[in-house]
């Protein structure tokens, strides 16, 4: 008699199949049997009318700290993810010296927008070493599986100190150093190592990550250890410029140690084309047996801009800096009074000294949408609030103003909106070799809040899209299960087949539903984050238990940490 029967749902089960009714047949945390007559069980569910799916595989998430203190760690959770990959980006807490934390910690806060006293106060430093961390997260409890990157910043800071961090010149014996750590957290578990080489990642007292600038010899000395290993990923955020140097290591790379690097691949509103450019780029190193792979977000980069974000459009405002730092139900009482809205709209941005991002989103009215309820993630250019403005015969600002205040987000798509629409995202979805990524599950707490990305794909690909075409239901789900999976070595999820883990999401998909986000203060030390609700999972296995139950958490902790690759079941 099998532990657990799901009985009578549509089977979506991840390997790009059509969807076909069909029973499946759990014992402990295995999958026995998919089809008909699987045979009697202990417990049964009935889901018929449900889809029933592997459960979602997140491969760029920032949970390094939060995995310390919170065994759901939702979002993603409550999103169906089953198993998610952290230490992206090159940021992470080890190894670590000790009195090394604070750094690590500002590092962190700056690239990621994670507070600080959240991350200071819940997380108990009981390692030193990449290995020790993985012990230390392997102790811990939790509902789902977490797996882990060595990142670049913290071990450029380890070896170097004060060198790595403002990113001085490693030496031959500083890369050597930095490469045997790496090859010790592989060893240990680890399924990759980051680097960050962007201009937009900086640390909270406006250093660039240890590593952003590192040369060939050093980059390409530490990816050797995946080679050498014999497993993980290299993955890489970069701003690709120079483009053809950028890429060009990273080809090589792949080609030396045959592993895939992985670099995020988005449309920019500055070089609306070069998402075409680097697709031909993968097409061209894939034809000549390189590993080169584009991670692509399935919606826009997008910043949620309300009065309790990191930023706004008012914010360098001097009539608003005067109440910026009033208590927050006392400064929304003030930022209502008339005199107050009106001296702050009449008020001009200080712009001096500061980024020309910053300037963009200070007033690039054309590019700024209400968010709404539900949340519309493809707003049409008559959607803004310049549109908007002109329609009611008033100012962008006061559009702003009062949108905010009626504490409603400003939805700002910075990356993957040049068009005005998310056909290039769409096609960058679509293309052969890219990976689902970027939803930076755990991070930007202030501004961004896409860890419901797994549930868009759902909602907006599949279902509810009306401004282009939509993405079949079986592709969706195969790219955000299987080939997840497979992409970082977890041969033994991601598809529902006998012997694979007994992973599973059971969604009405008629009632699958995103909330709008909302902004909470419930991380260590009152620390707040962005979170945004979904209705619609009727159950979320893990391991064969029942984790969350119409979207409540049942208790059951039984997801742990992934080390190294996990074998395909064999027959």
């Amino acid at each position: 008699m099998h532990d657990l029967v799901i009985r009578g749902g549509t089977v979506v089960d991840g390997t790009g199949a059509e969807a076909r009714q069909a029973d499946v047949a759990i014992q402990g945390d295995r999958i026995v049997a998919v089809g008909n007559d699987v045979g009697p069980a202990k417990r049964e569910i009935d889901a018929t009318g449900l889809l029933v799916t592997p459960g979602w595989v997140d491969i760029h998430t920032h949970y390094d700290g939060q995995v310390t203190w919170d065994p759901y760690l939702t979002p993603s959770g409550w999103n169906g993810v089953t198993t998610l990959v952290m230490g992206n980006c090159g940021v992470g807490f080890a190894p670590v010296r000790p009195g090394q934390q604070d750094f690590l910690i500002q590092l962190m806060e700056g690239v990621e927008d994670i507070p600080g006293t959240a991350l200071a106060e819940g997380i108990d430093w009981s390692w030193e070493s990449f290995p020790e961390y993985l012990d230390a997260v392997e102790k811990i409890p939790r509902a789902i599986d977490v797996a882990a990157q060595v990142p670049h910043g913290a071990v450029r800071a380890y070896v170097m100190g004060e060198r790595g961090a403002k990113n001085e010149k490693a030496t031959s014996g500083e890369i050597a150093e930095m490469a045997a750590i790496v090859k010790e957290g592989l060893e240990a578990g680890a399924l990759g190592f980051s680097t960050s080489r962007t201009l937009l990642h900086r640390a909270k007292d406006g250093e660039l990550v240890p590593g952003t600038t590192a040369e060939d010899e050093e980059v390409l000395g530490i990816g050797r250890m995946l080679g050498e290993v014999g497993h993980g990923v290299f993955e890489v955020a970069s701003d690709l410029a120079p483009e053809g140097d950028e890429l060009r290591w990273m080809r090589q790379l792949g080609k030396e140690t045959g592993r895939p690097v992985t670099f995020a691949c988005l449309q920019s509103p500055a070089d609306p084309d070069q998402w075409k450019r680097l697709l031909a780029v993968v097409d061209e190193d894939r034809a000549e047996g390189g590993h080169l792979t584009p991670q692509v977000a399935q919606r826009p980069a997008g910043m949620l801009l309300g009065f309790e974000s990191s930023f706004h459009p008012f914010m360098l405002r001097k009539a608003f800096a005067a109440h910026a730092a009033l208590p927050r139900e006392e400064r929304l009482r003030k930022l209502a009074e008339p005199a107050v809205r009106e001296a702050i709209l009449a008020d001009e941005p200080n712009l001096v000294g500061l980024p020309a991002i910053t300037a963009v989103i200070a007033g690039a009215w054309q590019m700024m949408f209400p968010l709404g309820d539900p949340p519309e993630y493809e707003p049409a250019p008559d959607q803004s609030l310049a549109a908007i403005a002109k329609r009611k015969g008033c100012s962008p600002d006061e559009v702003a103003y009062d949108l905010m205040l009626a504490g409603g987000f400003i939805y700002m798509p910075l990356l993957g909106y040049a068009n005005g629409d998310l056909e290039p995202i769409r096609q960058m979805m679509l293309h052969e070799n890219s990976v689902f990524g970027l939803s930076d599950g755990g991070a930007h707490c202030g501004l961004i809040c896409d860890a419901s990305m797994p549930s868009f794909l759902l909602t907006h690909w599949v279902r509810d899209r009306k401004r282009g075409e939509r993405i079949p239901l079986e592709v969706v789900v195969e790219r955000q299960t299987r080939r997840t999976a497979a992409f970082y070595g977890m041969e033994d999820r991601g598809t529902l087949a006998p012997g694979m883990r007994a992973d599973v999401n059971l969604i009405d998909f008629d009632a699958l539903h995103l909330h709008a986000p909302e902004m909470v203060y419930d991380l260590p030390a009152n620390g707040r984050r962005l979170i945004q609700k979904v209705d619609g999972y009727r159950y979320t296995i893990k391991n064969g238990e029942i984790i969350y139950e119409d979207g409540e958490p049942t208790g059951a902790l039984p997801g742990g940490l992934v080390r190294g690759p996990q074998a395909a079941p064999t027959a």
